[in-house]
């Protein structure tokens, strides 16, 4: 009987929602231990107590990492922060899970280059989609069936962000995840067309990105997504993805789950892949592949590396780019 694996032991920095969820999910999984949370004021450590009994934090990253037993992190703190934070990670000999994107900016982005293994064994990055069961079906037909000719992705999200979210463009906050997933359905070709459209509403404020991308091969993809669902939909929107290839075609609706409760009114109650207690879902099997990757069982997936990444964000800066000349 080989030997068993101890857990990895793993703080987590920024205690939003997704920092939340990271550190709940760490909690509960067999392979990961966590040992220490951060974050920029104490209210939001105190707010996680309960949940999370005996679980030191700090306010102070350096003392984060000099006083917990951390061997790897979870960064999901504000993003202007990212680069910074993963950047003294990555000198202290840690191996990151970084949520993406990396940076707003490209060139701070590529200013972590120097830090990073070649095959980005020490940072991996945050994308769950990658990790949803229907897209890894997805992917797997696609595979198994042939060349793909046309993708098409639909991610749209409540119309309230753009009030409580103004400088949020959809095509950086909800594209990117169906461009990432593109990415790996097409094994990292780069696309050779960009173009893209964008909507405002009577503010001004983006609230709805299309683009277009071809390639050398003839595939071709198209984006849309959006803040303009109304209150009455889902509380997460909704997601769509088809494939086709010659002779066959796929498609998922992963969001939201097929789980819907009535009683004074409707209820999408499962709205993404991401259970934090009795952890399962997207976010559970993203948290195992990154104690997988620090233990080296295996590499960091495609569409994970940091090179992935700033693939992912060059195409978004075209994107903008071919926006403005339309």
């Amino acid at each position: 009987m080989s030997e068993a694996i101890a857990p990895v032991k793993i703080g987590v920095v920024g205690l939003g929602r997704f920092g939340r969820l990271h550190s709940l999910t760490l909690a509960g999984l067999a392979e990961s231990q966590l040992v220490g949370i951060v974050a920029r004021r104490q209210a939001s450590i105190d707010a996680l107590a309960n949940e999370l009994p005996g679980v030191p934090g700090w306010t102070n990253l350096s003392q984060a990492i000099d006083q917990s037993e951390a061997e790897a992190w979870v960064v999901a703190c504000t993003t202007s922060a990212h680069v910074e934070v993963t950047r003294r990670l990555l000198e202290s000999g840690k191996t990151v899970l970084l949520e993406k994107p990396i940076s707003d900016n490209l060139d701070e982005a590529a200013g972590l280059a120097s830090l990073v293994q070649a095959d980005s064994s020490n940072l991996m990055i945050g994308h769950i989609v990658l990790f949803n069961s229907e897209y890894q079906e997805l992917l797997q037909a696609a595979e198994q069936r042939g060349p793909i000719s046309y993708i098409d992705c639909v991610r749209h999200r409540p119309d309230s962000i753009v009030r409580d979210f103004p400088d949020e463009n959809p095509l950086h906050a909800a594209m990117v995840h169906d461009l990432y997933a593109t990415q790996v359905m097409l094994n990292r070709a780069e696309p050779t067309n960009f173009s893209a459209q964008f909507h405002r509403a009577e503010n001004g404020v983006i609230d709805l990105a299309l683009a277009q991308l071809k390639w050398e091969s003839g595939a071709v993809a198209s984006f849309a997504a959006s803040y303009l669902t109304p209150a009455g939909m889902p509380p997460r929107g909704f997601d769509r993805m088809e494939v086709f290839g010659a002779g066959w075609s796929a498609r998922i609706s992963p969001n939201p789950r097929p789980l819907e409760i009535w009683d004074e009114q409707a209820s999408w109650p499962y709205a993404l892949e991401v259970r934090a207690h009795g952890p399962s879902g997207m976010m559970a099997e993203e948290l195992r592949c990154f104690c997988r990757v620090v233990r080296g069982e295996q590499s960091v997936p495609v569409g994970a590396t940091y090179s992935d990444a700033l693939q992912v964000q060059r195409w978004m800066d075209k994107l903008e780019a071919a926006e403005k000349q339309d």
